[in-house]
């Protein structure tokens, strides 16, 4: 298939065209100014066409079974007739760029479901282990009839803001031994988390869920609600052996039609339009002032000088500042 245009990208998008999915979301994380046209022009197109869908967020501490627990979910909800795409951000690395890009083989029931799409995606250094156009590739899965999207990101950090600020539901996974993990984890990222799911609760861990369940109701007991309808939860489960996944899901389900009903999903999904709004505005500045040769040289020549140690970095943050005001030119 050979597409060019955006409105043949939009057409096969909305039959549901996998591969036309996949080449379109391979052409906004595209950084070439042809590629960006055609993306500009798919998005304007699908956006009204998008948002039926519940977003949901799953973050964790390392080793809390992310992948597995997201296969298990994901099944259940393409065996009760969901249509689910799973946005798995792998972690890049900071040497060499590259990233493992290994979902598909991560979740290997999940990705052959005819009722799944798996996209793994490279974060790219981007803070909050989300890739820079996540929310991009969250429009085109909706506009395709994708009604739950499960964003996945690289791990647990205060800049975990930025996954949350795009998902309806934000759910951090934890493991049994609570005793050790909630001396860890950060406070923020609790406070953000419209539930507290306890994983690998099956075997011998089984107790130790359950003890770990009544440490983490307790902490949130002390931390104000980000929203006075909601009290988070804390579930356990058992990915591996797929059990829990029906009452996780219902919790879901709940806080949608609660959010719905108070008006609050509507007001959450507009402050992240405005935070999306501030993202690219921002991109779109960077790109367009780097682009200008002063600037361009201003910054190689500050970079130089820094290495140097012949300029501070604050020093040569302002260079940089009065070259960008006078290619610019006075307001």
């Amino acid at each position: 298939m050979k597409l060019r245009s955006a409105e043949e990208f939009v057409s096969e998008i909305l039959k549901g065209n996998r591969l036309a999915l996949a080449k379109a979301i391979t052409l906004i994380e595209s950084e070439r100014a042809e590629d960006q046209k055609v993306s500009s022009g798919i998005l304007k197109e699908l956006i009204p066409r998008s948002g039926a869908s519940i977003r949901l967020g799953i973050t964790g501490v390392p080793g809390a079974g992310k992948s597995t627990f997201i296969e298990a979910l994901g099944c259940h909800l393409t065996d009760n007739n969901h249509n689910v795409a799973v946005l798995a951000i792998d972690p890049s690395s900071t040497i060499s760029g590259g990233s493992l890009l290994a979902d598909k083989t991560r979740m290997e029931k999940l990705s052959v479901s005819p009722r799944a799409f798996i996209r793994p995606s490279p974060s790219s250094s981007h803070l909050g282990g989300v890739a820079r156009k996540t929310r991009e590739t969250m429009i085109l899965c909706e506009a395709a009839g994708f009604d739950v999207v499960l964003l996945e990101t690289v791990g647990v950090g205060q800049s975990e803001i930025a996954a949350a600020s795009m998902v309806d539901f934000f759910l951090v996974l934890m493991l049994p031994n609570a005793g050790d993990e909630i001396q860890g984890i950060k406070k923020g990222v609790i406070e953000l988390a419209d539930a507290i799911i306890i994983n690998k609760a099956d075997g011998n861990n089984v107790e130790k869920a359950l003890m770990a369940r009544e440490i983490y109701k307790n902490a949130l007991l002390i931390l104000t609600p980000a929203s006075l309808d909601w009290r988070p939860p804390v579930l356990t489960c058992s990915a591996l052996e797929g059990r829990g996944m029906d009452e996780i899901w219902k919790t879901v389900v709940d806080h949608q039609v609660l959010f719905k009903k108070t008006g609050e999903l509507l007001r959450k999904r507009r402050e992240q339009d405005i935070s999306w709004m501030w993202s690219l505005l921002e991109g779109h500045l960077r790109c367009y002032i780097f682009s200008m040769p002063s600037v361009k040289k201003a910054a190689d020549d500050a970079k130089k000088a820094v290495l140097d140690g012949v300029l501070t970095p604050d020093a040569a943050a302002v260079q940089i500042l009065n070259t960008i005001i006078k290619a610019i030119g006075p307001a």
